[in-house]
């Protein structure tokens, strides 16, 4: 079947497990701004894109996607299984290995600080937020299944 240009967009707009996953990113990212701009009295406009951070926006999307594929095609089915064990992997890399590289960057920004400040050399920092903690994993994961509870069932 072969959608049209406008047809197509429609059919994305109306698709509710497209919009359940979109909705908790946006609502785990809001999140995020919202609590930057309490503590820090500003805002930064990189808070609306930057990895890391309580909840996590990738836990939030991928429980929501996969929450809704089982609230649509049964939490029996495969495509469920599919989704289901692709948001575990997803889930696991952002507390994971995505962690540990965040702390080996704060290892290597100390590093080159103290270069700079010993010898004069300047370098780049480098990002040092880009993985999560188990517990924001985790309070993304349920704002991905709330979520995705309230657009599949309304």
């Amino acid at each position: 079947m072969q959608i049209q240009g406008s047809d197509f967009f429609a059919e994305l707009i109306k698709n509710r497990i497209i919009g359940a996953s979109f909705s908790s990113w946006i609502a785990a990212q809001s999140i995020k701004v919202v609590s930057g701009l309490i503590k820090e009295k500003r805002f930064d406009f990189r808070w609306i894109m930057e990895t890391g951070g309580m909840p996590s926006a990738h836990s939030a999307g991928v429980s929501a996607l996969a929450t809704a594929v089982g609230l649509y095609a049964g939490f029996d089915s495969v495509v469920f299984a599919i989704t289901a064990i692709f948001a575990l992997i997803i889930m696991f890399d952002a507390q994971g290995l995505r962690r540990m590289s965040g702390l080996q960057a704060e290892a290597l920004n100390r590093l080159i600080e103290d270069i700079y400040l010993n010898r004069g050399i300047k370098m780049d920092l480098l990002k040092e937020l880009i993985g999560h903690t188990p517990i924001e994993v985790f309070f993304g994961a349920m704002l991905g299944i709330w979520i995705a509870v309230l657009i599949m069932t309304f």
